[in-house]
C-alpha cells in the first residue's frame, strides 16, 4: 500500500486558481487564472538561442550498430538544421510539403526543425501504417491530400518498393541509401553536406509563424486519416503550456523516449526536450513483447528525470521492476515526473508504481497524464496538483475547456492557441469539428473526481467512438468497462478488446501475461464472476472470454505506432475467433463467467 504520508518528490506545482463558469442549459467551463506568458512562437529563433547556450551539449543520442551511444551537440545540431535549411531554400518552395518516413533520428529531426525554418511544411508518415495491407492506399492518400515536393524515406526495403511505385517521378527523395530509388534521388549526406549562407537567418527572421507548419495524421483507425494543419503558433504555446505546468527542469536532463515522431506524442517530447535544453535519447524499444527489452536496457543504464509512455507501457515497466532491483533503483533514482497518454491508465498499475516510488525514495512521484489529441498538437491538459488518483486533470494557461452534459457525463471540448488549423482539403470536416463558439469537439467524455470541489480535476468516462449497442438496444460505455476489466483482471492480462456490437451480450478477448498454465482460464473467469457481482447489467457484465495466443499485430493494424490498441482492426482480423466466441458450441477454449 502507499504511504498517504509519503510527500510527493521534487515537484513544483502550477497552482489551482480555476475560474469556473456554470451556465443555466448545464454546460461547464473551466480556464485557469494562472496567466499565460508572451513566448517567441518562432521555434527555429529560439533553438538557435538554445544551441548558443547549451553548445556542446548532447542534444540526441542513438545507438549504433555496435550498441554504443552516439552523440550530437547541441552545435552540430543546429550546424546540420541550418545546412538543411539552406537545401531546403535552394530545392523545395516556401509553403510546399516534405513527407518523413521513417524511425526517430538525428537525420529525422533536423530535416523537421529545418523545414520549418525553411517555411516548409512537414509531413511525418508512420512506417507500421504503411507495411499494413492498406499501406499503399494510405500512402497514396496522403500524397494526393499533401501533395508534397519532396519525400525524406528511411524504411524498410518494402516501403523503399513502395515509395519508389507511389511516388510521382518529379518528387524529389532523399534518402540515407539511394541505390533503391529512381535516379532523381538524393543521397542524405549530400543534403546535410550543404554549406549555408545568410539566406538561412534571413528565412528564419522573416517566418509567418500563423501559416501551417506541420501536417500531422490522424489514426485513420475507421477509414484513411485526415492530415491535421498546425502553424509553428501552434506548436510552439503547447511546448510552452509543458514547460509552465512542470517546471522546465524536469526536462532539463537526460530524456529516454521511444514514441514516434509522427505522432503527436512523441513531437511533443522531442520539442519539449530541446526547447528546454535537455538531452533525448532515442530508445528503439517499444511496449510489446520482446521490444520492450531494449526500453528496460536503457532504462538501468540512464537515470531520468521524466519519463512519458502509453498504459501498456507503464504495465510491462511495473512488472520488470517488480523483478529487478538494478532498473528499479535506477529508474527512480532521479525521477521527478511520469506521464501516460493514449488511453486511461489502471489504478493497480498506479499504485504499484508509486509503492515501488516509495520503497526506493521514500516519496512518491507526481504522474500526470497528458490528454489530449492530434488537433491539438499534443497533450494539453494535465495533472498539475497532488493527487493519488489517475485522471484527465486541468487545463494549463491559455486553454479553456468547455463540458457538455451527455447523460451524467459531460463531453469535452477544447479552446486554445494550440488547437489546429484544420484538417487538410477538408472544409466540411473542419467546420463539424467545431461549436458555434469556436471549441473543438474532442468526442472524449469526462467526468469530475469530485462535483462540488472541480479543483480536483477531472477524468476520463470514455470515446463517443468507442460506445456501441448491444443487440437489446442497450448502449455499452466502452472505455469505462475495459477500464474497470483490466483493473479486475490486473496481473494476469496485458490488455482486453470488448466484444459484443449488435449482440446479445458483452464477452473479451484478452491478452494473458504469461502462457496458459491449465488454470490461467479458469482463474480469469473467476474474477470476471467476481466482477460481475458488482456490474449488473447487459451493458456492463462480462459473459465470456477467450485468451488469444497471438501478439497484437501492428502490421495488421491492430497496434498503433505508439502501442495502444485498435479495436476494431482486432475484431476484424479475429473475425473467426469472434465467432466462436459467440457460438452455441465453441470449436476452441472459451470462459462462461457467472453472474449478471
Amino acid at each position: 500500500m502507499i504511504s498517504p504520508a509519503a510527500p510527493f518528490r521534487d515537484v513544483n506545482f502550477m497552482p489551482v486558481d480555476l475560474d469556473v463558469e456554470e451556465r443555466s442549459d448545464g454546460v461547464i467551463t473551466l480556464r485557469t487564472n494562472v496567466a499565460f506568458p508572451d513566448y517567441d512562437a518562432n521555434l527555429p529563433r529560439f533553438l538557435a538561442g538554445q544551441a548558443a547556450r547549451s553548445g556542446g551539449k548532447t542534444a540526441l543520442a542513438i545507438r549504433n550498430a555496435a550498441g554504443e551511444w552516439e552523440r550530437t551537440s547541441y552545435a552540430q545540431l543546429k550546424h546540420d538544421m541550418d545546412a538543411v535549411t539552406q537545401w531546403l531554400l535552394d530545392n523545395v518552395p516556401k509553403g510546399a510539403s516534405i513527407l518523413l518516413i521513417g524511425p526517430n533520428t538525428p537525420a529525422y529531426a533536423t530535416l523537421t526543425f529545418a523545414a520549418y525554418a525553411a517555411g516548409v511544411i512537414v509531413c511525418p508518415v508512420g512506417m507500421a501504417s504503411l507495411q499494413s495491407a492498406a499501406g499503399e492506399a494510405r500512402l497514396r492518400h496522403v500524397i494526393a491530400k499533401a501533395k508534397p515536393h519532396a519525400i525524406f524515406a528511411d524504411g524498410t526495403a518494402a516501403i523503399q518498393t513502395l515509395i519508389a511505385e507511389v511516388a510521382d517521378p518529379s518528387v524529389l527523395i532523399v534518402a540515407p541509401h539511394t541505390s533503391s530509388y529512381p535516379g532523381n534521388a538524393i543521397a542524405w549526406d549530400a543534403v546535410v553536406g550543404t554549406t549555408a549562407t545568410s539566406d538561412v537567418a534571413a528565412a528564419i527572421d522573416g517566418l509567418d509563424t500563423s501559416l501551417p507548419a506541420s501536417y500531422m495524421m490522424t489514426s485513420g483507425s475507421t477509414g484513411l486519416p485526415k492530415l491535421v494543419a498546425t502553424s509553428l503558433n501552434n506548436i510552439a504555446s503547447v511546448t510552452v503550456q509543458s514547460s509552465i505546468i512542470f517546471g522546465p527542469e524536469v526536462y532539463q536532463g537526460d530524456i529516454v523516449d521511444w514514441l514516434p515522431w509522427h505522432h503527436a506524442a512523441g513531437a511533443g517530447v522531442l520539442r519539449t526536450t530541446l526547447y528546454n535544453g535537455g538531452s533525448l535519447y532515442l530508445d528503439a524499444g517499444k511496449p510489446l513483447p520482446t521490444l520492450f527489452d531494449e526500453t528496460i536496457r536503457n532504462l538501468r543504464e540512464i537515470p531520468v528525470p521524466y519519463f512519458a509512455n502509453v498504459p501498456q507501457g507503464f504495465a510491462m515497466l511495473v512488472d520488470a521492476m517488480e523483478q529487478d532491483a538494478q532498473l528499479r533503483q535506477n529508474f527512480f533514482r532521479d525521477m521527478r515526473l511520469m506521464l501516460y497518454g493514449g488511453a486511461g491508465l489502471p489504478q493497480p498499475v498506479y499504485d504499484r508504481l508509486q509503492a515501488m516510488a516509495v520503497a526506493e525514495t521514500g516519496h512518491r512521484v507526481h504522474m500526470s497524464s497528458g490528454y489530449g489529441m492530434t488537433e491539438t498538437v499534443t497533450g494539453c491538459i494535465a495533472i498539475h496538483f497532488p493527487t493519488d488518483r489517475v485522471g484527465i486533470g486541468l487545463p494549463p494557461p491559455g486553454i479553456e475547456i468547455k463540458l457538455v452534459p451527455n447523460g451524467g457525463r459531460y463531453e469535452v471540448r477544447l479552446r486554445g492557441p494550440n488547437v489546429m488549423i484544420g484538417y487538410v482539403d477538408e472544409p466540411e470536416q473542419t467546420a463539424s469539428a467545431f461549436d458555434e463558439e469556436g471549441y473543438y469537439r474532442t468526442g472524449d467524455l469526462a467526468n469530475f473526481h469530485n462535483r462540488a470541489d472541480p479543483g480536483e480535476g477531472l477524468f476520463f468516462a470514455g470515446r463517443l467512438a468507442e460506445e456501441f449497442k448491444l443487440l437489446t438496444g442497450s448502449w455499452v460505455y466502452g472505455g469505462q468497462v475495459r477500464d474497470a476489466v483490466l483493473e479486475q483482471l490486473d496481473g494476469d492480462v496485458t490488455d482486453v478488446v470488448l466484444c459484443g456490437e449488435n449482440r446479445e451480450y458483452l464477452s473479451i478477448m484478452a491478452w494473458p501475461k504469461s502462457p496458459d498454465d491449465g488454470t490461467l482460464l479458469a482463474r480469469i473467469t473467476r474474477k470476471l464472476s467476481r466482477y460481475n457481482e458488482h456490474h449488473s447489467g447487459s451493458s456492463a457484465a462480462i459473459r465470456r472470454v477467450v485468451l488469444l495466443t497471438s501478439p497484437p499485430n501492428p502490421v495488421g493494424g491492430e497496434v498503433s505506432d505508439k502501442g495502444t490498441i485498435n479495436r476494431r482492426a482486432v475484431l476484424g482480423n479475429r473475425s473467426d475467433v469472434l465467432e466462436q466466441l459467440y457460438a452455441d458450441e465453441p470449436g476452441i477454449a472459451i470462459g462462461i463467467v457467472q453472474g449478471d
